[in-house]
């Protein structure tokens, strides 16, 4: 297996940065979700609360600062410092200081609701909840409940089956194509067997070992076609028939760096220490 595509979200919930290579850092991947987006009170603001916010995107830049594009538009951001770091209401654990008032007006202009950029100065602050494979000396930045996501293409092309299946037992039209994107990876994989990932609890990217902390858990988010912003039925309606137990539907695992250095497009990645995979009609084992 390799990977075949990395990607960046600088800003939480923004549309994410396709790169070549990341260093990889405690937390996850260098410039990844140390930015966010909180409303007036300081309570987070995601994506599954205001889809509008994918119509954004983010660009990490040298020295920690981001780059938020809106259409032709864009405002660059360096990180705050003499702040104090303040909780982020929704968010267990994450603390952050507000970046540039002139910045949150843009954006509050250009999605539709007041919204205020905010920097995480430390992820080593916040640990990963222990109910979402979390281990005492595990540290992450604004990201859900991962340093990283990995995604793979073999289980992509059996979704997409599903789905097409799907649509032909109602009588429907095919819809658009699934892409990546929708499911917000930090890293992809061309993969073996669909969903042998379920199996995995170490895998290997590059020269950098990971830990399977925990099976990534899906939300509406995923029924946004990043591209138009239309919403649709799929692909939860299949995962729901296909990728459904213990209340959640399933695509894709959550990974802890157990080191540092720096993943590219092309690393070999090899599952380590992996537990039998499961058949694609039986739920793994809790990870």
């Amino acid at each position: 297996m390799r990977v075949t595509d990395i990607r960046l979200y600088p800003v939480k919930s923004l549309a994410g940065q396709a790169v070549t290579s990341a260093v990889v850092e405690p937390w996850g991947l260098a410039g990844d979700r140390r930015w966010g987006l909180v409303d007036e009170s300081g309570h987070k603001v995601t994506a599954l609360m205001d889809s509008r916010l994918l119509a954004l995107s983010s660009e990490h830049l040298a020295g920690g600062g981001v780059l938020v594009r809106h259409a032709e538009q864009s405002r660059r951001v360096h990180p705050p410092h003499g702040d104090t770091a303040r909780p982020i209401g929704g968010a267990a654990g994450a603390h952050a200081v507000p970046a540039d008032p002139e910045v949150d007006a843009w954006l509050t202009q250009r999605v539709g609701r007041p919204l205020r950029l905010v920097w995480q100065p430390d992820p080593a602050d916040r640990g990963i909840p222990a109910d979402r494979g979390g281990q005492p000396q595990d540290s992450l930045t604004l990201a859900w409940s991962s340093p990283l996501v990995l995604t793979t293409e073999r289980s992509l092309e059996q979704l997409q089956e599903w789905v097409d299946e799907t649509a032909d037992e109602r009588g429907e039209r095919r819809a658009e194509r699934l892409v990546m994107e929708r499911f917000r990876p930090n890293v992809v994989v061309d993969g073996d067997t669909p969903f042998a990932e379920d199996g995995w609890s170490h895998v290997r990217i590059g020269d950098v070992d990971h830990r399977v902390s925990a099976l990534c858990d899906r939300c509406v988010v995923t029924g946004v076609d990043p591209v138009s912003l239309r919403t649709g039925p799929e692909p939860l309606r299949t995962l729901a028939a296909r990728r459904r137990w213990d209340g959640a539907l399933w695509f894709g695992v959550r990974l802890v760096p157990l080191g540092t250095g720096e993943v590219r497009v092309g690393d070999p990645v090899r599952a380590v220490a992996a537990r039998p995979t499961p058949t694609l009609d039986q739920a793994p084992t809790t990870v």
